[in-house]
């Protein structure tokens, strides 16, 4: 019986799977799950923990909490190089410790920290001299534009200290070191919590500093963060060490790789930019109250973001590893798996915000208006959840291959032109015909649900197709 449930929950098709792998698929789920649990816990834990701070900051009224919120997509904007750069350092050192290089891997590590060093400095001055045209592009009004400049500058001012722990965590997710991301980032929000706690209303002797004690806390926890991921790389006994063999110069095939994959991530990155913060502006449009609800609706639906998001991480590391060591049969497996894994996650997150989108708004705020517009936008978001795990799992796949054109086209397509159109049509002329179902707060969600199921499609023809292993970085 046992064994015909193993077969049921976790078996593949024939098709899937070689008959020299089927008898150790266990071993295959053993390996993503290694990789995969810290990521996930560590998603989850920082998705619980920036919900705790928003729950912090809504004390201090809903315009505090949509100007943290507003401030977000500019942040996201000014990181869009250092991310792109970011998942080509993660997709490259896969493919060298696949190959068993470890020179090359440590010198695509060395030579990510130059170019983000330069990156990092432009964008810590541009955050601080363009916030205030990057937030009303956003969408900030009169009444939440003090708090959000507030808390933008002062965060900027450690956007260097972020842009280095980002790269040396995307080269530990590359090697499937995802233990390491979750302490350095666990410990990060970890202090940005304790500090929200004394600064934003003044305990344990600290003076009440409101939401410039918010953006405060969180800067220091950058910085602990940051002086974490610099110890772990400066060790001596770590794969990944600074102190190995390995050039701080520019090699022509670490740099080709970067581009390659970079370029085609900016772009990815670029329509998603664009299609959210065009999303954030409509939402912002409607009310302050329908954003501050999205706000609250957004920090729970983290949960299944992130959790899916370390399915990825680990996809992402064991596809391009097996890419290096050219096991094409392996890193397709790899994807089922993460798939198969990626289902289950979705049903225990459907049935968490099912029965508990009465409660999980009350956490947040005590504004009627805002409690009920997000329980209806719970009931909404479930039915997006499975496919925007299986999105996540099959773009990640897709990254540790090298297609990012293709995950870019994706979000051409779905993010910057379906989501913001339909979120328009929601939120704008059928909210206008129709009051009574309130779509000011639920039409947003309704956008995201069709996002992802086209996405998800998209996605999953490409991966169906196969092509995506023969592409070389």
């Amino acid at each position: 019986m046992k064994e015909k449930l193993l077969r049921l929950f976790f078996g593949l098709r024939k098709a899937e799977i070689t008959e020299e792998d089927k008898g150790r698929l266990m071993d295959f789920y053993k390996k993503l799950l290694i990789i995969a649990w810290p990521a996930a816990l560590e998603g989850l834990l920082l998705s619980l923990i920036n919900s705790l701070d928003t729950m912090m900051v809504g004390k201090l009224g809903s315009e505090a909490i949509a100007a943290v919120g507003l401030c977000g997509q500019p942040r996201m904007i000014l990181l869009l190089l250092v991310q792109s750069l970011c998942v080509g350092t993660t997709a490259i050192v896969a493919r060298r410790k696949g190959a068993n290089n470890q020179v090359a891997a440590v010198s695509c590590l060395k030579q990510s920290l130059v170019i983000i060093t330069g990156l990092g400095i432009f964008i810590t001055i541009a955050g601080y001299f363009l916030a205030e045209p990057l937030l009303r592009l956003s969408g900030a009004a009169d009444d939440t534009l003090p708090y959000a400049l507030t808390y933008f500058r002062i965060t900027s001012a450690v956007y260097l200290a972020n842009c280095w722990t980002m790269c040396i965590c995307a080269a530990m997710r590359g090697i499937g070191k995802t233990r390491i991301t979750m302490v350095v980032n666990m410990a990060a929000n970890l202090v940005n919590v304790f500090l929200n706690f004394c600064l934003i209303s003044g305990r344990l002797g600290f003076p009440a500093m409101g939401i410039r004690g918010a953006a405060l806390a969180t800067a220091i926890g950058t910085c602990v963060g940051c002086v974490m991921a610099f110890y772990v790389v400066i060790r001596n006994d770590g794969y990944l060490s600074l102190r190995h063999a390995g050039s701080f110069r520019p090699e022509r095939e670490t740099m080709m790789g970067l581009i390659k994959i970079g370029s085609g991530t900016i772009l990815e990155s670029v329509c998603m930019r664009v299609g959210f913060l065009i999303t954030g502006r409509m939402i912002a449009g409607v009310s302050t109250a329908a954003y501050a609800t999205n706000q609250v609706v957004s920090q729970v639906s983290g949960l299944s973001f992130t959790l899916g998001d370390g399915v990825s991480s680990a996809c992402v590391s064991l596809v391009g590893q097996s890419l290096g060591a050219e096991r094409k049969d392996h890193a397709k497996l790899y994807v089922r798996v993460a798939q198969r894994i990626s289902l289950f996650v979705s049903a225990g997150l459907i049935l968490f915000m099912f029965f508990g989108r009465n409660f999980l708004p009350t956490l947040f705020s005590e504004e009627q208006a805002i409690i009920q517009g997000a329980a209806l936008g719970f009931l909404v978001l479930i039915f997006g959840i499975y496919h925007q795990n299986m999105r996540v799992v099959l773009s990640g796949a897709l990254r540790g291959a090298g297609d990012v054109k293709y995950v870019a086209l994706v979000s051409l397509v779905s993010v910057a032109v379906l989501r913001p159109l339909t979120t328009w049509l929601f939120c704008y002329p059928l909210n206008a015909l129709f009051p009574a179902l309130q779509l000011g707060f639920t039409g947003p969600w309704l956008s995201f649900v069709l996002d992802s199921f086209v996405r998800a499609g998209m996605l999953s023809y490409r991966v169906k197709k196969g092509n995506w292993v023969n592409i070389r970085v």
